[in-house]
């Protein structure tokens, strides 16, 4: 109720604009003491052990989190935890701070339930992010690290980023995104390919065994993000390189730069496309990966995510987990208790008593 208040409002106004709006708000009333319980009360979801997912060593009390690209710069981690996510993702963050594309660079598409961005990875830098979540209380839930490169860095020194955002983000991570797959950084997608992806692969997971001896415990979790626009034979080299430099798993999908399906005028705009248009893309990505990988690689399902259907259908095809992005713009917080008790029905019609059960059904 209270952000169907809010959206004509916040619609009214320049997308990035109202972005900013949220997290920065966000942000901020979450330091008042007493708030951070009130949005649970509002938007909390209820403990269910039929949802839970014990994964990468950590424990998820329902499967469903925020993907990267909300929180680019950790503002608002203490009030996003507390509306019903079971996990989240900072960023994409990189080494140094960077402005990112011109403006304007977000578009919404209401009748697609999409938004296009060309973003650029904007962010304050690794240092800036690792300074405001030092100061965070402890956690309530797992908080994932999206790294990347900068623009300016050549593909060639592209490991020495993302090796650097490890050093310096390592002990505020419970695991850690590689983006090789937004569609706005120049050359960046060539990063999934060929020898250039085992290599920057190889230089994460050595970055991170080298923190984990540092800082003491076990080296965390590195998951790859990977784009909808792939054939099956990239996606089947993508997978096994993934599989062979000892990846924690893979994120299906990023957004997509196909335009199928869209009717808003705004679908002229380049950029990555998000939303509603993306869902049978992302789930067909997260099938042909459980299936090249013999559902040995967890994947996190991200891409139109709008439904308890939705959320289900990437599980059913492969996901352990999934995220949401665009349709928290579209429905509101409100969205994520639909999805939980919507999960729960799934289940129960299925009959399956834990979540981890439906995980890869489509296959069985």
């Amino acid at each position: 109720m209270l952000y169907k208040m809010a959206k004509p409002f916040l619609f009214r106004m320049d997308p990035e604009s109202a972005h900013h709006l949220i997290v920065d708000g966000m942000g901020s009333a979450a330091r008042v003491p007493g708030v951070p319980a009130l949005l649970s009360a509002i938007w909390g979801t209820r403990a269910a052990p039929e949802l839970a997912v014990d994964l990468f060593g950590l424990h998820f009390a329902h499967p469903v989190g925020l993907a990267a690209g909300l929180d680019k710069n950790a503002k608002a981690v203490t009030g996003l935890s507390r509306v019903g996510l079971s996990f989240m993702e900072v960023g994409t963050v990189t080494p140094k701070g960077q402005a990112g594309n011109e403006l304007p660079r977000l578009f919404r598409l209401p009748p697609d339930e999409a938004l296009i961005n060309r973003m650029g990875f904007n962010n304050e830098g690794a240092d800036v992010m690792a300074e405001r979540l030092a100061k965070l209380p402890k956690r309530t839930i797992p908080l994932a690290v999206n790294i990347g490169k900068n623009k300016l860095t050549p593909n060639e020194n592209a490991a020495d980023d993302y090796r650097e955002c490890v050093r310096k983000l390592y002990p505020y991570g419970d695991f850690f995104v590689v983006n090789i797959s937004s569609p706005n950084t120049p050359d960046l997608r060539a990063l999934q390919y060929g020898d250039e992806l085992r290599s920057l692969l190889d230089a994460v997971k050595d970055e991170m065994g080298k923190q984990a001896e540092r800082h003491g415990g076990l080296p965390k979790p590195i998951l790859v993000k990977i784009a909808p626009d792939n054939t099956q034979e990239q996606l089947a080299y993508m997978a096994e390189a993934i599989q062979l430099s000892g990846m924690s798993g893979i994120i299906a999908t990023n957004t997509t730069i196909s335009r199928d399906g869209l009717t808003h005028a705004n679908k002229g705009e380049t950029g990555g496309m998000s939303g509603r248009p993306l869902t049978e893309r992302s789930t067909e990505v997260i099938r042909a990966v459980y299936s090249l990988t013999k559902g040995k690689l967890p994947i996190i399902g991200s891409g139109g995510i709008f439904t308890a259907d939705d959320a289900y259908d990437k599980i059913r095809a492969g996901a352990s987990l999934v995220e949401v992005y665009t349709a928290l713009i579209y429905k509101g917080p409100g969205l994520l208790k639909s999805i939980h008790s919507g999960l729960l029905k799934r289940l129960k019609q299925d009959g399956f008593t834990r979540i981890s059960q439906a995980v890869g059904a489509d296959h069985r």
